[in-house]
């Protein structure tokens, strides 16, 4: 697969010929750092399921391509996911300079952080209630930061959403208007104030501020993982593989697991973070839930892997990701019972998109209220990780073991697309 010219469209979407056909997505671009994961990212939060990737560079110019469909139920954007790859794309340096040498010089400006706004309303709640209005953010392209819910004992409702704007422009009247309408519809008229705000620097520290999580929980959440080591090695659906003898500049790293919902993303931001290079990259997904990745790599400092100590690192750190990239459980809070869903968080600093969306879609199809909700970031063995905590009331502390076991299989099944 050759490297395209500048001169070529920056993103081509082609969609299939006949219904069921994927959609090819092709980006072709300056190549950057973690490029391929912030791609796979947008993929997933566009609703895309990936059914085959292809991807390669010099080092210098980019060229992957996605064959993708959408997921039973969501209806695709296709004109904004298309304005938001080209904004994740680099500008052509100037004068044929490369950007990676500019980026490495200081003179070239790094991407500034998004403003963030407080979206806080009041009304009376309602089976389904964050769900629906996660889903209104959602298709705004308002990504939520953080939430804190609550609900007073006669129904009321008070949600604080800390929000960023994809399109820029939450601080004008009119974007702002059409999330006030916009809410307004799934609302109705139980809504008693709706309001939004810039988030002040002290807001920002509340944001920061969550509850503790305790000794039990974090036993049970992240005290597993030898035994996930474990299970990974004995489980003949899974295997990741590095040889150093089939190219003589990359090593090959070969992976063979059953598919989730985000797998590829899952794969990007595992090597994002490890600091690895990829130089050419394959990826299928077969009709039997299969799935095979080819990735020929490098560290950073463009030599292959070879270190073993570095080598087992990284395979035993990819299995982990690929066989359990989401925590679930159900513990006891008190006498009430707690969802708590943790993923981790990249060293970007950036969480997995819509996770809240289908924490919340699958509590809504099992009719169980949300009485307390917040999101939060703690860090647990020197991994950040976004934990979303969901208090599902007080009629809901004398659940049953087959019930408690239904509402973890649920969350579980539409965080990883097995729904």
């Amino acid at each position: 697969m050759g490297i395209p010219s500048p001169s070529d469209e920056v993103v081509q979407i082609v969609h299939g010929d006949g219904a069921g056909d994927p959609t090819v997505v092709t980006v072709s671009c300056p190549d950057k750092t973690g490029l391929g994961c912030d791609l796979c990212r947008l993929v997933l939060l566009f609703g895309l399921n990936v059914h085959k990737g292809d991807m390669s560079t010099d080092g210098r110019w980019c060229y992957i391509v996605l064959w993708v469909a959408a997921r039973r139920g969501r209806a695709v954007a296709w004109d904004v996911l298309k304005d938001r790859l080209v904004d994740l794309c680099p500008v052509p340096a100037p004068f044929g300079v490369d950007s990676a040498y500019l980026a490495a010089a200081g003179l070239q400006d790094p991407d500034a952080e998004p403003q963030v706004f407080l979206l806080k309303f009041c009304c009376y709640d309602r089976m389904g209630l964050l769900h629906d209005v996660t889903c209104v953010l959602s298709e705004m392209e308002l990504t939520i930061r953080r939430v804190k819910v609550s609900t007073t004992p006669d129904g009321r409702v008070m949600d604080l959403f800390f929000i960023t704007d994809a399109r820029e422009l939450l601080h004008t009247k009119s974007r702002r208007e059409e999330a006030y309408e916009k809410l307004q519809s799934v609302l109705g008229d139980s809504v008693t104030s709706c309001e939004i705000e810039s988030a002040t620097e002290d807001m920002s520290c509340c944001l920061q501020a969550s509850a503790l999580l305790s000794p039990v929980v974090l036993e049970q959440m992240f005290s597993e993982v030898d035994a996930i080591e474990e299970q990974s090695r004995s489980s003949g659906s899974l295997s990741v593989t590095m040889d150093n003898s089939l190219s003589p500049v990359h090593t090959l790293i070969q992976i063979q697991c059953g598919d989730h919902k985000g797998l590829l993303y899952d794969i990007m931001r595992t090597v994002k973070d490890c600091n690895i290079q990829i130089s050419y990259g394959r990826f299928y997904a077969g009709q039997k839930g299969r799935c095979e990745v080819d990735l020929f790599a490098v560290q950073s400092d463009g030599n292959k892997i070879l270190d073993q100590q570095k080598q087992r690192s990284m395979c035993s750190r990819l299995r982990m990701e690929l066989l359990r990239p989401l925590r679930v459980a159900l513990v006891n809070r008190g006498p009430d019972s707690e969802l708590l869903v943790a993923n981790p968080v990249e060293v970007s600093g950036k969480g997995r998109p819509l996770v809240l969306y289908d924490i919340t879609l699958a509590l809504k199809n099992l009719h169980r209220r949300v009485f307390l909700a917040e999101i939060g970031r703690h860090v647990v063995d020197d991994r950040e990780w976004e934990v979303y905590r969901v208090h599902l009331g007080e009629d809901e502390h004398e659940l049953s073991c087959s019930v408690r076991s239904k509402i973890v299989d649920s969350v579980t099944n539409m965080l990883m697309g097995w729904d």
